[in-house]
Formats: structure tokens, C-alpha cells, sequence
């Protein structure tokens, strides 16, 4: 049996237009079952999904410092247009909220299974030097910085999830213009950019 070019080239975009439908589905599946936590803040609203698949002891400490309210009444307190939002960490005041103890690194870990890394979107841990002092703060990559990935020289940074929607309200916030303030000399927005609450919706 033989085919005409044409009805090969019609086989061959049928394939791989079942293929991608397959992917995309494969993909709501797997992101289906991955939990939500809805931002709210002074600038608007914004959703992030989570992956304790890939990074489970950083997810846990994240969701629970969310059930607990920490974040309601907490500000982004380093905004770096071109690089990242900071936030998790300080109350309107510039006063530092208590944190329970910190959690291991995973982000080799993450990586190796096949987690994102610090490309625009993506949700990471923020820390000292020490790879194992991230507590609750956390940052929102709004460019790919591949400098604080993993690598065999570098433990790097932890990416445990992603904005899922709401992106426009974080190119909001990094497009806000910062200054001194509280504690800090630089980078804190000068219209101060409230988390309002943060509420885990699946």
C-alpha cells in the first residue's frame, strides 16, 4: 500500500497534534493534584502551585507556615526589577516575624527530579549562605537566573513551585519603585506591597 506525500504530511500533523493533546494532558493531570496557595496583596492577586514531588520537606514547611497565617500582614520587602521578589519575612513595620527552625536544603534534590530551575515564574526559598537556613521567606523569580541553580560547585537555591496566574501582578511589583527603608538601605518598594493573605485554595 502507498500514500501520497499529501496524506502522509496530513498523518504526520495528525500524530503530533494527538501527541501534544496527550502531553497537555498529561500535564493538567499531573498539576491537578499539586496544592494552591492564593495571594492576596495591596497590588493584586496572584496563585502559586507547589511540588512536594520534587521538593517534599520545603513544601511542607511552606503550606504550614500558610495554614498558620504567618504571611497575612507580611510586605515584599526586596524588590529587584530584573532579578527577583522577596517577601515571607517582615510585617509592615519592618519587623521580622518569629519563624520555627529552618529547613534542610533540596535543591540538588528538586533538580534531579526533574524540578523547575530559577527560570521567570518560578517560587524558591530565600537563605543566608548556609543552604540550610531558609525558614519562611521566600522569592519569585522574575527573570532566568541561572546562577542560583544547583550545580555540583553550588547547593543554589531551592525551586519548590511556580506562579500559576497572576504573573501581571508580580511584573506590577517588580516594576515598583524602591528606596531605603526600615532595616534595609535599597530595594524595599517605597509604597510599601502588603500580603494580605495568603490561603492554600487546593
Amino acid at each position: 500500500m502507498t500514500f501520497s506525500n499529501k496524506a502522509i504530511g496530513r498523518r504526520a500533523c495528525l500524530a503530533i497534534a494527538t501527541l501534544a493533546l496527550l502531553a497537555g494532558q498529561a500535564w493538567a493531570q499531573g498539576a491537578a493534584g499539586a496544592p494552591r496557595v492564593r495571594f492576596a496583596t495591596s497590588a493584586g492577586d496572584f496563585v502559586v502551585e507547589v511540588y512536594p514531588d520534587k521538593a517534599p520537606k520545603t513544601v511542607a514547611n511552606f503550606l504550614q507556615y500558610v495554614r498558620d497565617k504567618h504571611y497575612d500582614g507580611t510586605v515584599f520587602h526586596r524588590v529587584i526589577d530584573n532579578f527577583m521578589v522577596q517577601g515571607g519575612g517582615f510585617d509592615a513595620s519592618y519587623a521580622q516575624k518569629p519563624t520555627r527552625p529552618p529547613v534542610v536544603h533540596e535543591g540538588r534534590e528538586a533538580l534531579a527530579k526533574g524540578g523547575d530551575k530559577n527560570v521567570v515564574g518560578t517560587l524558591a526559598m530565600a537563605r543566608t549562605n548556609d543552604p540550610d537556613s531558609a525558614s519562611s521567606q521566600f522569592f519569585i523569580n522574575v527573570r532566568d537566573n541561572d546562577f542560583l541553580n544547583p550545580s555540583a560547585q553550588s547547593p543554589g537555591y531551592t525551586v519548590f513551585g511556580k506562579v500559576v496566574s497572576g504573573m501581571d501582578v508580580v511584573g506590577k511589583i517588580k516594576a515598583t519603585p524602591t528606596g531605603p527603608g526600615g532595616p534595609f538601605p535599597s530595594d524595599v518598594p517605597r509604597t510599601p506591597i502588603l500580603i494580605n493573605s495568603a490561603t492554600l485554595i487546593k
